[in-house]
């Protein structure tokens, strides 16, 4: 019997996870059952897949760099890497912009919808934690991000998911370090990362045999977690304009992929669908880079010196769908509460959202942090900020999933452009978890 392939088995185990998550809701002790039995698996898949990112990153970018033999090609895989990301978040930016105007989803806000959400969410501890988030940020220098992004102890760097920069910093100065020793001193350290590399993509298919298991958990959770459905209803018009831009980007990235790399984009999205549903899932990018890495390396084709930079990056710079989102949201909030948006205010909120954008965390919630800065470059009223964040804060969650899905997608549709520019396609070769099994028994 041919066994089902990974990304039904975890769509299944999407489906069967939302239909249990509205199961229990109707059962008084139901909430409190899924959250304290069933969303732990959930929790334990997603940092076990945090758990290997750093590793992965460090050994993977290592042996890509080491692998070159012209120091001068790593310099224009970089280039061309941070300008294409530059204009594709600009692209999803002018999108939401230009949905948002055409649509204003703010205008059918009434009153009492308004009152309703700013009594329920105005106060809530997640809306308090992102105004001081951002009121942390907002306060740092214009190249705060560049100073961040060099730690002054590596090992503290490589201890701490949130900083991915000053990891891929690191990596990057180790490699290129080695390159320039020469091949035959560098030999021993080089032969360390190319194993690590390979014992941390063999963890990767160990951890995706849970996958099916662990998007039930974490989807049934996500059910019983949703709140107020009458509220959901009222922003059902903005969440629309939301997820209409998400699938326009989606087709761009299609578009792109079939023009540019000349690769079917049925089979692209057909061979990343794994790595968007635990996107979706996780609501990070972070979380899901392990699985991107290997779905674009072993089932779309592309070389290691290009995916092991280009993907890490992408999760750290790379927020094409939270880009999106926060055009909406910012035109949304000003609409709703009756702010005056010039077309210069719109035009500081594509360039402020592109810059947030850099070294923003790729974990769930980040978008939120982002949006008070972008509202706040534009004069929005720092009384009404609260407010403004408790509108959109009931349905963060689920269009959180969704970006995040066009975020990982967007990282893939660039590595494939930059491995087709470089000429770092190869011949897909999948590994699966039980490849070396029989040199072991």
């Amino acid at each position: 019997m041919r066994k089902l392939e990974l990304h039904w088995q975890i769509l299944i185990g999407m489906v069967a996870g939302v239909l249990f998550g509205f199961g229990m809701t109707y059962i008084e002790w139901g909430p409190s059952f899924v959250q304290d039995w069933i969303n732990p698996f959930g929790t334990i898949f997603v940092k076990l897949l945090k758990l290997i990112a750093i590793p992965l990153i460090l050994a993977s970018l290592v042996k890509g760099i080491s692998d070159l033999k012209d120091i001068s090609k790593f310099r224009n895989i970089g280039l061309r890497t941070i300008v294409i990301y530059i204009c594709t978040t600009v692209i999803a930016i002018t999108i939401g912009l230009l949905l948002v105007n055409a649509i204003k989803p703010g205008n059918g806000i009434s009153e009492e919808t308004i009152a309703k959400l700013t009594e329920t969410y105005s106060n809530d501890r997640g809306v308090t934690d992102k105004l001081a988030e951002a009121s942390k940020q907002k306060d740092s220098g214009p190249l705060q991000f560049l100073e961040d992004m060099v730690p002054d102890n590596a090992f503290n760097a490589l201890a701490d998911n949130s900083l991915m920069l000053q990891v891929i910093f690191v990596t990057i100065f180790l490699g290129i370090s080695m390159l320039l020793i020469g091949e035959k001193r560098a030999k021993p350290l080089k032969d360390f990362f190319d194993s690590l590399n390979d014992v941390v993509l063999k963890m990767v298919d160990l951890i995706m045999l849970t996958a099916p298991i662990a998007v039930f958990a974490l989807l049934a959770n996500v059910v019983v977690s949703s709140g107020d459905p009458d509220i959901l209803l009222a922003l059902l018009k903005y969440s629309g304009v939301v997820i209409l831009g998400l699938m326009l980007m989606i087709l761009f990235y299609s578009l792109v992929v079939g023009t540019f790399s000349r690769y079917n984009p049925w089979t692209f999205l057909k061979k990343m669908f794994p790595a968007q549903l635990l996107a979706f899932s996780t609501s990070s990018s972070a979380a899901t880079l392990p699985v991107t890495m290997e779905r674009v390396e072993e089932h779309i084709g592309v070389d290691k010196e290009i995916s092991s930079f280009v993907l890490p990056v992408g999760a750290t710079i790379n927020m094409d769908g939270t880009s999106l989102y926060q055009a909406v949201a910012a035109v949304f909030i000003a609409e709703a509460l009756k702010f005056d948006l010039t077309l210069a205010n719109q035009l500081t909120i594509v360039l402020t959202a592109l810059l947030a954008s850099i070294g923003s965390a790729a974990v769930p919630g980040a978008g939120m942090v982002m949006l008070v800065i972008v509202l706040e470059s534009i004069g929005f009223p720092p009384d009404k900020l609260a407010i403004g964040l408790a509108l959109i804060f009931a349905v963060d969650r689920p269009l959180d999933m969704l970006r995040t899905v066009v975020n990982v997608t967007g990282d893939a549709t660039v590595a494939m452009m930059v491995a087709k520019s470089t000429g770092s396609v190869i011949k897909p070769k999948v590994k699966n978890w039980d490849d070396n099994l029989e040199e072991v028994e």
